[in-house]
C-alpha cells in the first residue's frame, strides 16, 4: 500500500542527529508520554495542516487515530499532555534541529541562481513583529499596552533559506542584532537603514565583508572623489566619501562609498551607502533591491505557517511553535530540491494540507501544480 505523505515527509528528518541533539540537552529525561521527538511530529502535523488550537490538533488526530501508526505516534495526546510538552520541552532542542536542517537545505540550494549575478554569499537582513496580548504574553514587552516578538532573519538569497534567526522580545531595536550576527568574510549583506550603526558596520568591515544600506538624511560627511557615471543608467552620483565629527569618524575611520539612484520604475530617488569599492554602481543598486526577497519571505511565512497564533502562552512554548514551523519550511524545501519537484513550495503545502494521509508517492506531488494553481 505505500507509506503516508506525512510518513515520507518524516523519512527527511535527520532522526539519529535528532536523538543525539535531545540527548544532549536530556530532552526526555523523566518523560512518559509525548517524547521531544513525538512532539515534533505533532507540531509539524499541526504546520501542514494548518491546526490552530490544542483542540483543532486533538479533534484531527482523534478522526485518523487507525493512522496514527504511519505518524510515529502510538497514543493521541491529551490537550493537557501536549500543553505541558510545549512549556517544559527544551526550545532550544528545536531550535537545534531547525539550525541542522538549515545546513542541509543550503548546502542543497549552493548553486541557485539569484537576481543578481554575483559569485558570492548574498543575505538580505530584516525583522517582522509578531503581535501578542501582553496580559497572556507579559515576557514578551513591547508598548504600553501591547506585547510582541520579533524574528530577526538572515535570508539566504539563494533558495530563501533563512541562515540565522534570532526571536526577541518587541522592544530589541533591530541594530543590536549585529553585535551577535554570525559573519561571513566575501559575503555581502543587505540591510535598510534601520541597521545604519557604523561601529558594528566597521567590525564588519573588518572582517572582511561587505554591506550595503541606505544612508540617513542627517549623516554628515565630505565628499573625497566623484567617480564617472552613466546617468542613463539611474546613477545620480557614485562618490568615495568619509564620515565628519570626531565620534563619527573615529566610529569608522575609512572611506565608504555613496551612490545616488533613481529607480526608473518608481520614480523613486536612493542613496546608498557601502563598503565595496569594486562593483558597479548599478550592481549595488540591484543587490539593494534583492533585499525585498525577506520581505517577501516574512509575508509568505505569515501566511502558509502557523506562527501568529499560538498554542501556548509561555516562552518557552512560542519558541518551540517557532522552531517547529520553520522546521517545517525548511524541511520542505529540502525535499523540494532533493526530489527535484517541480511544484512551489506552496503548491506542496497546499497538496500536504489535504494528504498528509493518503498513500500516494511524494514525487508525484507536482502533477497537483496545475489543479491548485486553477
Amino acid at each position: 500500500m505505500g507509506k503516508t505523505l506525512f510518513a515520507q515527509v518524516m523519512e527527511f528528518v535527520p532522526w539519529k542527529n535528532f536523538s543525539r541533539i535531545i540527548g544532549r540537552h536530556g530532552g526526555d529525561a523523566g518523560v512518559k508520554t509525548l517524547s521531544c521527538a513525538d512532539l515534533f511530529r505533532i507540531m509539524a502535523f499541526s504546520q501542514l495542516t494548518w491546526r490552530e488550537s490544542l483542540r483543532d490538533i486533538e479533534v484531527c488526530l482523534t478522526a485518523n487515530r487507525a493512522k496514527l501508526f504511519h505518524m510515529g505516534l502510538k497514543n493521541i495526546p491529551a490537550r493537557s499532555t501536549l500543553s505541558d510538552a510545549l512549556n517544559q520541552r527544551d526550545w532550544r532542542i528545536y531550535h537545534a534541529l531547525a539550525q541542522r536542517l538549515i545546513v542541509r537545505a543550503r548546502e542543497l540550494y549552493a548553486d541557485a541562481p539569484m537576481t543578481v549575478d554575483l559569485d558570492a554569499s548574498v543575505y538580505a537582513l530584516d525583522a517582522t513583529t509578531i503581535d501578542l496580548c501582553l496580559s497572556l504574553f507579559d515576557w514578551a514587552p513591547f508598548r504600553k499596552a501591547k506585547a510582541a516578538i520579533k524574528l530577526h532573519t538572515l535570508l539566504d538569497l539563494r533558495g530563501a533559506i533563512p541562515a540565522f534567526i534570532h526571536i526577541s522580545d518587541g522592544q530589541m531595536h533591530e541594530v543590536n542584532v549585529l553585535d551577535f550576527l554570525p559573519i561571513e568574510a566575501g559575503a555581502f549583506y543587505i540591510m535598510d537603514r534601520g541597521y545604519l550603526d557604523f561601529d558594528r558596520l566597521y567590525n564588519m568591515h573588518q572582517a572582511g565583508a561587505f554591506f550595503v544600506t541606505r544612508v540617513k538624511i542627517n549623516m554628515n560627511f565630505r565628499r573625497i572623489y566623484s567617480a564617472p557615471v552613466n546617468k542613463d543608467m539611474g546613477i545620480i552620483c557614485d562618490q568615495t566619501i568619509c564620515l565628519n565629527g570626531f565620534y563619527k569618524s573615529k566610529e569608522y575611520p575609512e572611506f565608504l562609498r555613496r551612490i545616488r539612484f533613481k529607480d526608473a520604475e518608481t520614480g523613486q530617488t536612493l542613496v546608498f551607502l557601502t563598503n565595496n569599492t569594486a562593483l558597479p554602481a548599478t550592481t549595488i543598486a540591484a543587490l539593494y533591491k534583492s533585499r525585498w526577497q525577506v520581505e517577501l519571505f516574512f509575508k509568505w511565512i505569515k501566511q502558509h505557517l502557523r506562527i501568529k497564533h499560538f498554542l501556548g502562552n509561555s516562552e518557552n512554548a512560542v519558541k518551540t511553535q517557532i522552531w517547529c514551523a520553520i522546521s517545517t519550511y525548511v524541511l520542505i524545501a529540502t525535499i523540494k530540491k532533493e526530489l527535484q519537484l517541480k511544484a512551489s513550495l506552496y503548491t506542496l503545502l497546499q497538496v500536504l494540507s489535504v494528504s498528509v494521509f493518503e498513500k500516494t508517492e511524494i514525487i508525484v506531488v507536482p502533477r497537483f501544480e496545475t489543479v491548485t494553481a486553477g
